[in-house]
């Protein structure tokens, strides 16, 4: 649940805050849940929308000044900068799926799960997030080995 809200916050701690208040919700509401095979989409939803009310009270950051470098950046942090400058310029659902991959782990057989959509589903959106994360670098001066995979 971290990933998922650390995909929308990209903020490791809010995310870890909004996973934990999702995961009290679920807890306290849990007799609500009318199909357990279903736990872990019900708890995703609740965690999104944890995250929707977090963002409403949050003042609103512009993405680009969450990335600000500096020329003192080693290579190696710029690379990882851009690489999830490029993330974040992704849609939510195509964001959401690269974090829950990528960032936490997970495989496409859990994600299916966890987004309740099927794990052929899950590989198409994510080339198709991979391919628009080649783009964005390749347009920022980023080109073959100058980046890692997400």
């Amino acid at each position: 649940m971290v990933a998922l809200a650390y995909s929308k916050l990209f903020d490791i701690h809010l995310a870890e805050d909004a996973a934990q208040e999702g995961f009290a919700i679920a807890c306290r509401d849990l007799t609500a849940l009318k199909r357990t095979e279903k736990f872990g989409y019900w708890l995703a939803g609740i965690c999104r929308n944890v995250v929707r009310s977090m963002l409403r009270e949050r003042s609103k950051t512009n993405a680009s000044d969450l990335y600000q470098s500096g020329e003192e950046q080693v290579s190696q942090e710029h690379q990882l900068t851009a690489i999830n400058k490029a993330v974040w310029q992704l849609r939510n659902q195509e964001r959401e799926l690269i974090v829950l991959r990528y960032y936490d782990g997970l495989s496409q057989m859990q994600i299916s799960k966890v987004l309740d959509i099927s794990p052929s589903a899950v590989n198409g959106r994510l080339v198709r997030a991979k391919r628009k994360i080649a783009k964005y670098l390749k347009r920022n001066g980023f080109t073959g080995g100058d980046y890692e995979r997400p």
